[in-house]
């Protein structure tokens, strides 16, 4: 899967600064003219960094691979840049508690994680490779320019762990200034949090600008992008390549993907909307999107598919009902992105399927293995017991977050299992329940929106 995807039509401007400026991406630029300039006139490298926190990439992260797309479909290079060294750290930036220390082996299975998932999205010349840099100043190169049209990954482990401290501080940190970096949004919400700021933290500025000064420097990168809370840190950057190196580099911020009231999309009952099938399904996935406000159809066609623009905002105005058709053209646009067409074929059928209580399709539904020995319990006494509870049993498949959820589930007669509403609290399900299914599978549906299969393994 590469940039091809993105269709010829997709704008009627042919500078990827007016494209993404037209789709809502671009929230601030350190020069807007320069860049939008800059764009026009040269193929440039520009980067992106990712922090392998995780071991997937998640849907906060696919806007960002959405942009490099869209700058490699009009001839720019992609240069993936995969935290090794910063990912030690861990970015402060939204954050109101200190990122998790991983082990150096952890953040090695990350990285390598992270490249396979971007190799889906992007088209990579595999034979480019940086050499060198093995202290503050010893510059790093380039064993060749890139092939025309393709993208190029990095690991900053390669320049930032073999530093000095001594020699970093004395030669970068004596550059920034602690009153000038204090007045950064990241590091004053930290710092108003109980536990504070800490000078762990405090030195991933000076990593992160120094990373495009070293790109910038050794192949020549000239633009760096990346989500709005990443200001601070992109200036930062500028700053210090301007000022040892004597480039002129830029900076680009793109806005977070965030529902009308604010809020961060991708996070669901069960934690991120993840990039990959095994962490979460397609069906999963496509029902996220399919499930969106009506107010957030216009950003999500805008951001997260290539249909073009005027599609987007036909799409986007349709009232009441007539919403859902541009929330299944959503749903079906990025499941397919993410995970190819036959994928996004099934989900949608399964959804419809699901929705409809039956039909072709159903077969397509997320199925949970629930193990018989789950089936025997024991009540209060001790005694054995033939069965788990309705409640318990809902809980166990995530279906609700707890007890009192699950009750309040039942008397407003949002539970269905095979079809049948459930107004019984103390409703068992055993063996002979799995048995009323075809093939040991019933279905289980919590209101209209959360339906799965159970198999009895």
């Amino acid at each position: 899967m590469n940039a091809s995807l993105i269709p010829d039509n997709v704008s009627k401007f042919d500078n990827v600064y007016d494209v993404l400026k037209e789709r809502g991406f671009i929230e601030q630029s350190t020069d807007e003219d320069k860049v939008r300039q800059l764009l026009k006139d040269e193929k440039v490298k520009f980067y992106i960094g990712f922090d392998p926190t995780a071991d997937c990439l998640h849907v906060g992260h696919f806007m960002q691979v959405i942009i490099m797309m869209y700058m490699q479909k009009f001839g720019h290079t992609p240069v993936v840049l995969i935290g090794g060294g910063t990912g030690m750290v861990g970015d402060p930036s939204g954050r109101t508690d200190m990122r998790k220390v991983m082990s150096v082996e952890t953040i090695e299975h990350n990285c390598e994680q992270f490249k396979r998932l971007f190799d889906k999205f992007l088209e990579f010349d595999e034979g480019w490779e940086y050499a060198g840099n093995e202290g503050v100043y010893v510059p790093g190169h380039e064993n060749r320019e890139p092939e025309p049209g393709k993208a190029i990954a990095v690991n900053n482990a390669r320049w930032l762990r073999p530093l000095n401290y001594i020699d970093f501080m004395r030669e970068v940190g004596s550059l920034f200034n602690i009153n000038t970096m204090l007045r950064a949004e990241a590091f004053k919400q930290r710092m108003a949090r109980e536990g504070g700021l800490t000078m762990f933290e405090m030195n991933y500025m000076l990593m992160q600008s120094y990373d495009f000064m070293v790109m910038a420097r050794d192949f020549d990168v000239k633009l760096q992008f990346g989500g709005n809370d990443q200001w601070s840190n992109i200036i930062g950057g500028v700053d210090l390549t301007r000022k040892k190196i004597g480039k002129d580099v830029y900076g680009m911020t793109f806005s977070l993907l965030t529902t009308s009231e604010g809020q961060k999309m991708g996070k669901t009952q069960k934690g991120a909307l993840w990039l990959d099938a095994d962490k979460t399904s397609p069906y999963e996935f496509y029902q996220y999107w399919r499930n969106v406000g009506d107010a957030d159809v216009n950003k999500c066609l805008r951001m997260l598919t290539f249909l073009p623009m005027d599609e987007v905002e036909r799409l986007s105005s349709l009232k009441d009902q007539e919403i859902n058709k541009a929330k299944e053209i959503l749903a079906f646009e990025v499941t397919k992105l993410v995970h190819g067409e036959e994928e996004a074929a099934k989900a949608q059928d399964a959804a419809r399927a699901a929705f409809g209580g039956s039909g072709a399709g159903m077969e397509n539904l997320p199925v949970v293995d629930f193990a018989k020995e789950k089936l025997e319990t024991t009540d209060k006494d001790g005694n054995p017991v033939h069965g788990i509870g309705v409640v318990s049993f809902i809980k166990e498949l995530g279906l609700v977050p707890s007890n009192r959820e699950g009750f309040m589930t039942i008397e407003q007669g949002g539970l269905k299992i095979e079809g049948e509403k459930i107004n019984d609290k103390k409703f068992m399900i055993d063996e002979s329940t799995f048995a009323s299914g075809k093939d040991n599978k019933i279905l289980v549906e919590k209101g209209k929106k959360k339906k799965i299969l159970v198999k009895l393994v």
